[in-house]
């Protein structure tokens, strides 16, 4: 029997692992929203600091409008997907527990949902905390106005906690894929894209993201590169539709040339444990010219003479200034 589905409600979807110094806020902010009909659900993903302990405090006060799940070291995503398969509402919206909203974010998203018919709504955001990339306060482009099949594949439109999307939606692309973890939350959209263009943007900042320093740059950055490479071809393969009007190079340059691209991009800031399996990668998918193979090809040595040869050119170029 299918569950039934309140097409008033937002259901929010929050996993969380470690993070009782922030849950508490998040929570709040979901609760104080100022849209009427709001459930919380969060997925506690086998936390092992005070965070049980401070979201079973705030399910029991919030008792009717927040559940509290579990699952044990599974990731965001198969806690979203777990959140999503006990969600009642007919709108999804998605908090990370370090992060948070407006008090009007999500009343404002679902106005702007219902006025323009449109299955996905999305708002600005802020990036916040010591040493945060983009700090300044950023609203993204109205897709419908520009090339969205081009914009999507150039980079991820939105983070997770800055849309507002229909069950029918979520529901017809079956959730999040589990597929390519880094890039799960991109995989989403550009599914959800491949779906349905009834896009509606909400001109404002409405979404905050919590930046943790330097300890949150991740030291496998080349897998996120990878997967957010490897969601963007499967998208081009399985939606032809949207993007047959592109110029087959400039296809070529939004799908397989990222990956060239975010290569040299982590060379010349000499983040080299990125670029080098980046290259390889590029070599071995034959996704160069010859121009590149200097760098390909020494790519393709021991990671210490790879690297020896790099610190070496630098010091030749630093005599010869």
């Amino acid at each position: 029997m299918e569950q039934a589905f309140d097409p008033a409600r937002i259901s929010v979807i929050m996993p969380c692992y470690n993070a009782a110094p922030y849950v508490a806020e998040a929570v709040a902010s979901v609760m104080e929203q100022s849209h009427p009909n709001v459930e919380l659900i969060v997925v506690d993903d086998g936390s092992t600091d005070a965070s049980v302990r401070i979201l079973e405090d705030l399910a029991s006060r919030n008792a009717g409008r927040m559940r509290l799940l579990f699952q044990h070291r599974m990731g965001p995503y198969p806690a979203r997907n777990l959140g999503l398969a006990h969600a009642s509402g007919g709108k999804i919206a998605f908090l990370d527990a370090d992060d948070w909203w407006n008090r009007g974010c999500l009343a404002k998203l679902d106005a702007a949902l219902e006025a323009h018919g449109a299955n996905i709504a999305y708002c600005g955001w802020q990036n916040v905390g010591e040493g945060a990339p983009g700090a300044d306060p950023y609203v993204p482009p109205d897709y419908r106005a520009l090339d969205t099949a081009a914009e999507f594949l150039r980079t991820c439109p939105w983070p997770i906690h800055a849309a507002l999307v229909r069950r029918t939606a979520i529901d017809a692309v079956r959730g999040f894929s589990e597929r390519r973890f880094s890039a799960m939350d991109y995989d989403l959209w550009l599914r959800l894209y491949g779906h349905t263009d009834k896009l509606v943007r909400v001109p404002e900042v409405l979404a905050f993201y919590r930046w943790h320093g330097d300890g949150q740059i991740s030291k496998t950055k080349w897998k996120q590169v990878l997967d957010a490479v490897d969601v963007r071809n499967t998208f081009a393969h399985h939606h032809p539709e949207r993007v047959s009007h592109l110029p087959p190079r400039r296809l070529y340059e939004l799908t397989h040339g990222s990956l060239l691209r975010e290569a040299y991009r982590a060379y010349w800031q000499r983040d080299l444990g990125t670029a080098q399996p980046l290259f390889r990668r590029a070599f071995w998918r034959g996704v160069w010219q010859a121009g590149d193979l200097k760098y390909l090809g020494a790519s393709l040595l021991p990671a210490p003479i790879f690297r020896s040869l790099v610190r070496a050119h630098d010091r030749q170029r630093e005599q010869g200034q």
